[in-house]
């Protein structure tokens, strides 16, 4: 849920008694840009006319509810698209343009062309109150303090750019993998597609087509990787091990 939380997935806020498809919402959906802190708050930059920011400024201090629900969509083109989606619920209250820059200062590298608070923006926090995540693997409920003490995955703001380089460059090395046997001690024939869906610490999920059926395999690396360098050696090792069985 961190993950996605910080991610650039998209995210529509949710607000009770205001309508965030409605016409006075500028085409923004949820937010230009989501920080989180330390503490594990949320700050959101949305439009300074959208319905949030502007029923933000006339709530009691920490009384309007909030939920942001998150939609994750894998960056190639693949059946069945969306991976998966993460909801939190929490409250709003007003940020000042001083602490926005303060907390998005060690940001500044990651996005470099940011916008700032101004006159089109407003900052607003959402405390956390619950989290729940469903993805392609598992689902569960998630708390504010385990929220807090998460770290995104490290090859997150790299998923899309690597993906996209083995669906367009490797198909021949993904293929391979289809030779790793089953449960059942059986290897796949991929007759039609094998599409690369997704890649974080622990591994990668390759959805494969053939003969109208869709399925995925998870391909677990032997130990997480922390950076994109042991992502090399682990994919290069996977590629290995199945050219050779």
């Amino acid at each position: 849920m961190r993950t996605l939380v910080e991610s650039n997935a998209s995210a529509v806020l949710v607000i009770p008694g205001a309508d965030p498809a409605g016409p006075d919402w500028p085409g923004q959906g949820c937010c230009e840009a989501r920080v989180v802190t330390p503490e594990g708050d949320v700050l959101l930059l949305v439009p300074a006319a959208s319905p949030a920011a502007r029923a933000a400024a006339h709530a009691r201090d920490g009384d309007l509810a909030a939920v942001m629900e998150i939609t994750d969509v894998a960056p190639v083109a693949v059946p069945h698209r969306v991976r998966g989606r993460a909801r939190v619920t929490g409250w709003l209250t007003p940020v000042s343009g001083g602490e926005w820059a303060a907390r998005t200062r060690l940001r500044a590298e990651r996005h470099p062309s940011g916008p700032l608070p101004g006159p089109a923006w407003t900052p607003l926090r959402l405390e956390v109150g619950e989290g729940w995540i469903g993805d392609l693997r598992g689902e569960g409920h998630v708390e504010p303090d385990e929220f807090a003490a998460a770290s995104p995955d490290p090859l997150a703001r790299h998923e899309a750019e690597l993906l996209q380089h083995l669906a367009a460059a490797h198909d021949d090395l993904l293929r391979g993998l289809c030779s790793f046997p089953d449960e059942r001690g059986r290897a796949c024939e991929v007759r039609e597609a094998v599409v690369p869906v997704a890649l974080d610490r622990f591994g990668l999920r390759v959805r494969f087509r053939t003969g109208g059926r869709i399925f995925d395999a998870l391909f677990d690396f032997p130990r997480p990787v922390r950076d994109v360098s042991g992502l090399r050696r682990a994919i290069r090792a996977l590629f290995e091990a199945g050219s050779a069985s």
